[in-house]
């Protein structure tokens, strides 16, 4: 089931967060265990099934993250435990903040952490300001013109997972200053 069919929305990068909420609710309403109690084993297990759906459709879809993880998966573009190619200058620049990263697990020093730090903030700051204008006019594209939006995006996202690897190190880096 996709998602965005189950609720009758648009397939879209920016979604209406607060509609989300009242189709998630009124779902809810609709399909919770408790109301069905008198009805059939059946129609009981269906509603479960669907209680548990909607659950699952909204977590994914009302969190931007796993909304676009989600999207790129169902246009084949995000495939689990398969190296995904990036641009060779982004992969030079974050060989260069892990080894930068790799000298301050041996030699502690605040000033280079915070640089690194700025570097990262900096670089995925570029980034979604260079995404914004695609994630924000996917959803109005024509549709032979989506596979190459799809494709920035997949890139972006892989990008800013790297990113978050970083951010994640040196959090646990600051954690033990």
């Amino acid at each position: 089931m996709n998602y965005f069919a189950f609720y009758s929305l648009p397939e879209t990068f920016r979604l209406d967060e607060a509609a989300l909420k009242r189709l998630y609710y009124a779902k809810s309403r609709e399909t919770h265990p408790d109301f069905h109690a008198t009805s059939t084993p059946e129609n009981q297990a269906e509603m479960l099934r669907q209680a548990t759906l909607n659950t699952d459709a909204y977590r994914t879809l009302a969190d931007a993250d796993l909304r676009m993880a989600y999207l790129l998966r169902q246009h084949g573009l995000l495939e689990e435990g398969k190296q995904e190619q990036l641009p060779p200058d982004f992969l030079m620049d974050v060989m260069d903040l892990n080894e930068q990263l790799m000298e301050l697990e041996f030699e502690p020093n605040p000033e280079v952490q915070a640089q690194v730090a700025a570097e990262v903030t900096a670089l995925a700051e570029t980034l979604d300001a260079g995404i914004e204008p695609v994630l924000a006019g996917y959803e109005g594209l024509p549709t032979d013109h989506r596979p190459a939006a799809l494709e920035q995006i997949r890139t972006y996202y892989l990008k800013k997972r790297y990113l978050l690897r970083i951010r994640q190190q040196l959090a646990t880096f600051a954690a033990r200053s």
